[in-house]
């Protein structure tokens, strides 16, 4: 009778203690899982057309999954990452190598992700008719060397040339003075930064003689009302990566030409994460990438796929 009874107490003791532990919430806090709960990322405003479709989708497959974007510029987003505000980031860059040691050292679990290949599109007003320009013409263009079209073209009426980004420290920024110039910051007096894409879409519908610089996920936007593909007062540039820019050897930033690499200005988009606890960060992340509704959005956005039959091994810009 008293083994019994000890018995029916150590049960109970084993029993409770289960309870607890089911009850407590991890050491950070944290109670979201692969497909539930709640949680805020950060990213690129340039890339928020198509990551907006991933998450409304994630959400509706997922009822109990609530996403709260934060759509900053590159640098911030990935700060908010470092500093631990947010799990998950999404940018046009990889960790840096002290960004990454510096998680490690704090015992995180730091991991980078491709999901995409986009294009860094030039749109001009469609006043303008010289629309096909050279890598080389972009360079001298950001690094001040020229500051009027008919400096490239000779009969061009448009006047100066000002070129606009998005944001001072977006990822189009970055792209142009890493990618593009080198490592080199862009020097042109008649560079200007707003604050998001579509404010660059409306400044060169007002300007006939700028040079918008934006993502090319934009230029597929059905959502938006700024959609650049119905609408008669903007329109894409096409690029070369030869000296000399014309009609048969330049290419736009169509996804297409990502995939046979005509198109010089690609490049890879990122989602980095920094989630220990294997949540909703990296549920959301393996949908954009490992399920076919999540890579679906991604091809009909204008992208180019990281993963699947449409994707590149070599992206790079013609020096």
């Amino acid at each position: 009778m008293k083994k019994e009874i000890s018995y029916a107490l150590v049960g109970l003791t084993l029993f409770a203690g289960l309870l607890a532990s089911c009850s407590k919430k991890p050491k950070d806090g944290r109670t979201d899982t692969y497909s539930s709960g709640a949680m805020t990322f950060a990213s690129d405003e340039s890339f928020s057309p198509v990551i907006e479709e991933e998450r409304e989708l994630f959400e509706f497959t997922y009822p109990q999954a609530k996403i709260t974007p934060i759509y900053t510029n590159e640098s911030d987003a990935i700060n908010k990452l470092l500093a631990g505000k947010v799990f998950m980031a999404i940018t046009s860059r990889d960790f840096k190598p002290a960004e990454l040691q510096s998680l490690k050292d704090r015992k995180q679990f730091p991991r980078t992700i491709k999901f995409a290949y986009d294009g860094l599109a030039l749109i001009q007003n469609n006043l303008n008719v010289d629309s096909c320009i050279s890598v080389k013409d972009i360079k001298r263009i950001l690094l001040g060397e020229v500051t009027r079209w008919d400096q490239i073209y000779p009969k061009s009426k448009m006047g100066e040339i000002t070129v606009v980004f998005d944001n001072p420290k977006s990822s189009s920024v970055h792209f142009a003075e890493d990618s593009i110039l080198g490592g080199k910051p862009i020097t042109n007096p008649n560079a200007v930064a707003v604050k998001k894409t579509a404010e660059v879409i409306s400044y060169v519908e007002k300007h006939k003689g700028a040079i918008g610089i934006i993502g090319s996920n934009w230029l597929n936007d059905k959502r938006d009302s700024t959609n650049l593909m119905f609408r008669k007062e903007i329109r894409p540039m096409a690029v070369t990566s030869l000296p000399v820019a014309n009609v048969a050897n330049s290419w736009k930033p169509y996804q297409y030409y990502f995939y046979n690499s005509s198109y010089p200005l690609v490049r890879t988009l990122y989602i980095l994460l920094n989630d220990t606890h294997m949540g909703l960060p990296t549920g959301f992340s393996n949908f954009i990438i490992s399920q076919d509704k999540g890579q679906r959005i991604v091809l009909r956005s204008g992208l180019l796929p990281a993963y699947g039959s449409l994707t590149i091994r070599n992206v790079h810009v013609t020096k």
